[in-house]
């Protein structure tokens, strides 16, 4: 049974919802904050004096957030990695090797298990940090920019407020950027952190198996609307070794011939064309989030090159175009739990339900699409 990210990718799903619950009770307290006492004259005044109030709550549902993810992760990662081992199990169990992987019993309680929820914990807790500051520095910048056009005239401190809460509510609650200069959502950055770090899980499971049987050569599959940086590794051979690079290698075919004359035989090799490793395909961008390929042990004489999946009518482009809608979706549901008036909550409930259409078109037009609806979810809306 093939290995791949998408073996853990319902673990990251159930991850991702507390972080949309958290991103929607963040953006729900801005709200209130600002409306409380919006008619009062002196609003501006009690706004910037209460932001005390204000950081203390949003510090209380990072903190919840933060121990309730690495707890969650971790067991995610234990359940994600022992999914690996058992599909080296499923792969190579009708031979002699895989009955003996499967007679082991090996706790997916591992170092390496340990290592990434350690890494996992240690690349996020800049989020956290993150979320206080931009919700605060949120509402000093609503406050002192509805007081403004208050002066200037022409909208009223409402109208105001709402303008600016709706960019806000727009970009996301944080704005994280990445190292590679990309703006992240909080809860679709989080998502592709946990979803990066639980396929790793299954994936290292997966190897750490095969190499305890010295199998130490996998294949990558064909998968069907593959993007630039994974469509070169497509039904490839990468050892799991250090060696990078192409290389032919000779190996003993993976069923030798039994009985007695076998036994006075050298064993039949066959010739392997190995593309590079593991480690260098995945530097190289294999198995990113939301890669749909996967791999399994590649056994000599026996494995064969996997068949190509055409998607006429479809491409990478199109997948992308999914994305982008659903991010729409995501943008006016969180200007939806943003707004301060019924008229700005139809609104956006409105243009909720266009993007929603464009979702049920696009999918419809493209049948190797699938539409997934928690990809458009921030938590239930007010």
């Amino acid at each position: 049974m093939p290995v791949s990210p998408a073996m853990a990718e319902d673990l990251a799903v159930a991850i991702a919802r507390l972080y949309e619950d958290a991103e929607l009770a963040l953006l729900e307290k801005l709200r209130d904050a600002l409306e409380q006492g919006i008619d009062s004259p002196l609003w501006a005044e009690i706004k910037l004096r209460s932001i005390g109030d204000l950081r203390q709550a949003v510090e209380e549902i990072t903190d919840a957030l933060q121990q309730d993810a690495n707890g969650a992760v971790a067991e995610a990662l234990a359940t994600a990695y022992g999914r690996g081992r058992q599909a080296a199990v499923a792969e190579v169990g009708a031979l002699d090797i895989g009955r003996e992987l499967q007679a082991r019993r090996v706790l997916p309680g591992a170092p390496a298990v340990d290592r990434l929820a350690a890494s996992y914990a240690e690349d996020t807790r800049p989020l956290y940090v993150r979320i206080t500051r931009a919700v605060i520095d949120a509402f000093r910048s609503v406050v002192t920019r509805s007081s403004a056009s208050v002066l200037l005239g022409g909208l009223t401190r409402r109208q105001a407020s709402q303008r600016a809460l709706d960019q806000f509510a727009a970009r996301g609650v944080t704005g994280f950027v990445d190292s590679a200069g990309r703006s992240w959502e909080l809860a679709s950055y989080a998502e592709m952190a946990v979803r990066s770090v639980t396929a790793r899980a299954a994936i290292e499971g997966h190897i750490d198996a095969l190499a305890e049987i010295q199998v130490g050569l996998v294949i990558v599959s064909d998968a069907p609307l593959e993007c630039p940086l994974c469509a070169v590794w497509e039904g490839e051979v990468l050892t799991l070794g250090p060696q990078s690079g192409p290389h032919t290698i000779r190996m003993e075919h993976a069923v030798q011939p039994r009985g007695l004359r076998a036994a006075f035989r050298a064993p039949e090799t066959v010739a392997v064309h190995v593309a590079g490793s593991l480690v260098e395909a995945r530097a190289a961008g294999l198995f990113h989030p939301n890669c749909r390929h996967s791999l399994a042990a590649y056994l000599p004489g026996i494995t064969t090159r996997p068949p190509h999946h055409p998607t006429p009518g479809t491409t990478y482009k199109d997948t992308q175009r999914q994305r982008e809608i659903e991010r729409n979706i995501r943008m006016w549901k969180r200007r939806q739990a943003a707004a301060m008036d019924d008229a700005s909550r139809r609104r956006a409930g409105a243009y909720v339900r266009k993007w929603q259409a464009k979702a049920r078109e696009h999918v419809a037009a493209h049948p190797d699409l699938r539409r997934k609806p928690q990809r458009e979810q921030i938590g239930s809306a007010r």
